[in-house]
């Protein structure tokens, strides 16, 4: 797990390549309830390449906010890869940012089963292109651990995606 300093650095990194390609971010969140959004408005100027952030932690948020299908929600689950999906194409739907991230987990203490156990975290990415990424990882740790981990996963996938 990286370090709140090492959080800012990568943030730096995903600055400069959504500068450099002129390009904007919107976030949607649940299980780290705009997180993401806060480590990216911490920087000065993010206006420059942040767009919006959606914090969709109930069913009914996702579904009015982001347009994430009752059927998909009722089949899945919110912590779902078809969910994530869903929930970054609305980002771009309802902005006008050129990429999205998703996230949507089971941070704990409670709330996790034997198929999806506490520490699951799903994960979407989307471009403007019709590019939409979906991943799920299993951390370990206490809820805030979970959500942090979170964070620099998403991040570091981003910038990746971006920079191409």
């Amino acid at each position: 797990m990286s370090d709140p300093g090492s959080i800012e650095i990568q943030t730096r990194q995903l600055a400069d390549v959504l500068l450099l390609k002129r390009q904007r971010l919107a976030v949607a969140e649940s299980c780290t309830g705009g997180w993401l959004a806060k480590v990216c408005t911490d920087l000065a100027g993010s206006s420059q390449w942040f767009e919006c952030g959606f914090v969709t932690y109930s069913n009914a948020s996702k579904r009015a906010m982001l347009g994430v299908s009752e059927n998909v929600l009722g089949e899945h689950g919110a912590v779902s890869l078809e969910v994530v999906a869903e929930m970054a194409q609305g980002a771009l739907q309802n902005s006008e940012a050129h990429w999205s991230v998703a996230i949507s987990g089971i941070a704990g203490p409670g709330g996790g089963s034997a198929e999806k156990p506490v520490g699951t975290v799903c994960f979407g990415w989307a471009n403007r292109g019709g590019l939409t990424v979906v991943s799920r990882e299993l951390f370990s740790g206490g809820r805030e651990s979970v959500r942090k981990q979170s964070i620099v996963i998403v991040i570091d996938k981003l910038i990746k995606m971006v920079a191409g």
